[in-house]
């Protein structure tokens, strides 16, 4: 590294023999910091990339992403771009990129992957021999000037051309006989120009340039995953309450078991969901239990709440004995298998004062003045049934046996794990346990329960998470959701993938205590089509919509007690025949498994409508065949009232020109129209609250 040097003495002269610097005029030396090379043709600003390069972008099998960046060159020569994945084998795979804006630079393609790794993606920048000449040529001949100089170096190129290493034999033909041509002096300059400036030459350099000064930029690490982990349907229930019955002559309940949830995965199956996640199956202890409500006063026949886990049965590696046995696990998960379900367990990594771990390994918790064992507390919420984990003082005693436990559950068949709060411990170890099971076991897949900062929630997915739950609950209005999902389509979306709950155990919004079934149907329409995850809570169908008061979630919590929803009494035409959303959760699914388009997440465009209460948007999608997919729905936010509006489509979003029409399919009613760019809708509670609308071209 070379500094700047000190100002030189002022030259001697007679008047002036010898002069000293003044001090005070001279300057502090500079120096230059180290900058990675710029490369021969600069390649610049290449997105998507995370946090620089330190973290994958994420992709999963077959989806589109869109890569960008500015390359450029000195000079007027042409000047031209292409990105190339790598596959886990170390197999390029280079695609062409396209300037967006002529002359500033700015390249984009989209592209795939088709298997599951650890990829890379590069952008090359490479100046442009071809697309050189074609310009200087185009115009000088044009001109008249240079001609017979132009024709004889496009021959040289095409020549040159003919031998690269990658061209087919069939290619190298062609590009000698368009050499022949350019030399033919029997025909027009024009005609000669224009015999290789169009048509099967042009087409052959362009599929196969020729590529001088190649200039990649630095390799970016892309994560391939497989496709549950962008898309899916999934469905909660607490085992325990799934076949519990209440006796009416001794007032005590009688738990469910994994036998009898097991005869509720023929209903979530025919709904058409993916995966069946179970809240945590462990034992739970005594101490501090809590009761009904949350309440401190448990009585002895109360389960307690599941989240309190560990007792003298065990822990986290144990099953409840109420619940059966881990044979009684496996039959459940075989049974979900044959039904198509993927099950998901809570991870929960916090202890009852009961877990063998708080007697084993006291130092794995903290300790307070009094000597205490200090309990888990989000104020003003308490929870003095539950001890957090340390991971401070033994992390890796930790470490090792999370990831022994974790290890238990794969070997019984879960391939997902829907984590709680993780956002409470440490990043840095969920890093590590993320990447420890993927080296065995890559197809797993990490769901983050993190209603937290969103600082949090998205370092969380950069350091494994492949889903995470997100604020869908309470966003409600249109500028709130449109905000949102552009962020997580558009910002986030090369690492975060959103999954949204209208509800859960724990989340019962004003919306939907309030908005009747009109809310409830619209916010899982908007779920299951906004993005390409979605989930739902046990009781969803039901509308169970009363709230304890004080408090954003349901009266009777299923947490801390049982619940018996006598789902024989809907699905078999009982008294309350028709209070049921089973079959519009049914339909729902239907349609996004029938619709690639509704299974990318990056693919949303919003449509304007007049009513501020009234949200439409599409999402389109070209399959491996060519064919399209467009799906566009239109919602009424206002689960009270019915309202009219005015529609305005951007028809370039939807792949058509601003004066076509279509024929528009609702999915949900399998009502017809002739749509075109501006139509008029209703929608509302006496009628439906969404339009889910399958796009046909004339």
């Amino acid at each position: 590294m070379t500094s700047t040097p000190l100002p030189t003495d002022p030259p001697a002269s007679p008047s002036n023999p010898s002069v000293d610097p003044d001090p005070a005029e001279q300057t502090v030396p500079l120096s230059t910091p180290p900058q990675t090379p710029i490369g021969r043709i600069p390649v610049l600003d290449v997105t998507p990339v995370v946090d620089g390069g330190a973290r994958p972008t994420k992709s999963v099998v077959g989806e589109a992403f869109l890569v960008t960046a500015t390359v450029l060159r000195e000079g007027h020569d042409a000047v031209n771009a292409s990105v190339v994945l790598t596959d886990p084998d170390g197999t390029d795979h280079v695609q062409p990129m396209v300037c967006t804006n002529v002359g500033l630079n700015q390249w984009e393609a989209v592209v795939t992957a088709d298997r599951t790794g650890l990829w890379t993606f590069r952008v090359e920048g490479w100046s442009d021999p071809y697309g050189t000449w074609e310009h200087d040529a185009t115009v000088k001949i044009q001109a008249g000037v240079d001609t017979d100089l132009m024709l004889a170096e496009g021959a040289l190129f095409l020549e040159r051309a003919a031998e690269t290493e990658n061209r087919t034999p069939e290619g190298a033909a062609l590009l000698r006989q368009g050499a022949a041509t350019l030399r033919d002096e029997s025909r027009p300059a024009q005609v000669r120009l224009s015999a290789v400036t169009h048509g099967p030459v042009h087409d052959e350099l362009t599929t196969t340039p020729v590529r001088d000064l190649v200039s990649p930029s630095a390799a970016y690490p892309l994560l391939v995953e497989r496709e549950l982990a962008l898309a899916g349907a999934w469905y909660e229930f607490f085992p325990r309450s799934e076949g519990a019955t209440y006796d009416e002559t001794t007032h005590t309940w009688r738990s469910g078991t994994l036998r009898t949830a097991a005869e509720r995965l023929d209903a979530v199956a025919d709904m058409g969901f993916d995966v069946i996640y179970l809240t945590p199956i462990h034992p739970i202890g005594s101490a501090a239990k809590k009761g009904p409500n949350n309440t401190l006063d448990a009585g002895p026949d109360d389960p307690g709440s599941p989240y309190a886990i560990g007792s003298p049965d065990g822990g986290h590696d144990a099953i409840h004995p109420d619940l059966g046995t881990f044979e009684d696990f496996d039959a459940f998960v075989a049974r979900a298998r044959e039904l198509g379900l993927e099950v998901a367990l809570d991870l929960a990594l916090q202890c009852s004062p009961d877990h063998p771990w708080v007697a084993e390994h006291p130092e794995w918790f903290t300790t307070r003045a009094d000597g205490t064992i200090a309990y888990a507390e989000n104020p003003p919420k308490k929870y003095q049934d539950i001890y957090p984990l340390n991971f401070d003082n033994d992390p890796a005693g930790i470490y090792a046996e999370v990831r022994r436990v974790v290890q238990v559950w794969i070997d019984h068949g879960v391939t997902l794990f829907r984590v709680d709060n993780p956002h409470t411990k440490p990043v840095e170890f969920w890093q590590w346990l993320i990447q420890d099971v993927a080296q065995d076991h890559p197809d797993i897949i990490w769901l983050s329960e993190a209603f937290t900062k969103p600082a949090m929630m998205r370092t969380l997915a950069k350091v494994g998470f492949q889903q995470s739950y997100t604020y869908y609950a309470w966003r409600n209005t249109k500028p709130e959701l449109e905000e949102y999902v552009t962020e997580l389509a558009g910002e986030t979306s090369p690492y975060m993938r959103p999954s949204f709950w209208p509800t859960t155990h724990d989340i019962l919004t004003p919306y939907m205590q309030f908005g009747g079934p009109a809310a409830w149907k619209l916010r899982a329409a908007l779920a299951g089509t906004l993005v390409p995850t979605y989930g739902i809570y046990a009781g969803y169908e039901l509308m169970e919509h009363v709230a304890r008061p004080g408090a954003e979630e349901q009266i009777d919590n299923e947490k801390y007690q049982y619940k018996d929803r006598e789902w024989s009494s809907y699905d078999a035409g009982g008294p309350r025949e028709g209070q049921s959303l089973a079959y519009y959760l049914k339909r729902l699914n239907e349609i996004r498994r029938a619709h690639p388009a509704l299974q990318w997440l990056r693919n949303i465009a919003f449509h304007h409508a007049d009513d501020a209460n009234i949200m439409a948007f599409s999402k389109r999608r070209i399959l491996d065949d060519g064919r399209e997919d467009v799906v566009i729905v239109i919602a009424n936010l206002d689960p009270h009232s019915t309202r009219w509006s005015r529609v305005v489509f951007d028809m370039e979003a939807l792949g058509l020109h601003p004066d076509e029409g279509f024929r528009a399919h609702d999915l949900v009613t399998d009502q017809w129209w002739d749509f075109h760019r501006e139509v008029m809708v209703q929608l509302g509670p006496d009628h439906e609250p969404v339009h889910i609308i399958e796009l046909v071209r004339w």
